[in-house]
């Protein structure tokens, strides 16, 4: 079974959220949905103002195996983006919960139910 940080939120989509001091929320691929991509070679950011539906795309990233759309748990306004991404993608591989953090966002709506870090171990079956 691996770690989890259990201060975050998580998505059946493999993403995970923090709800960051300032309101805003930090939102990445989870260490279990980028082991299912492999190594990635690219990643897809939006623009830093860009508003997302709930259910929308996020961001998107590839690998040499497939692409996968991060998707907005809530409606989304982007208010930073990883730039660090564009450059180095595999930063997501190396540190899904650290560097390779996608997007902060302000939430434009309440956060539906999301999974506990115990909830999303049985979700994913470790």
């Amino acid at each position: 079974m691996s770690e989890l940080p259990e201060n975050l939120l998580y998505t059946e989509g493999h993403s995970w959220l923090r709800q960051d001091d300032d309101g805003l929320l930090t939102l990445g691929i989870t260490e279990h949905g980028q082991s299912l991509l492999g190594d990635l070679v690219y990643a897809q950011l939006p623009e830093v103002g860009a508003q997302v539906e709930e259910g929308g795309v996020l961001a998107t990233v590839e690998s040499v195996k497939s692409a996968w759309d991060v998707q907005a748990p809530v409606g989304l306004e982007v208010v930073e983006v990883n730039g660090e991404l564009a450059t180095s993608p595999e930063r997501i591989n190396e540190q899904p919960y650290g560097e390779g953090w996608i997007v902060r966002c302000r939430a434009l709506g309440t956060l539906p139910p999301l999974m506990d870090a115990a909830a999303y171990h049985a979700f994913i079956g470790e």
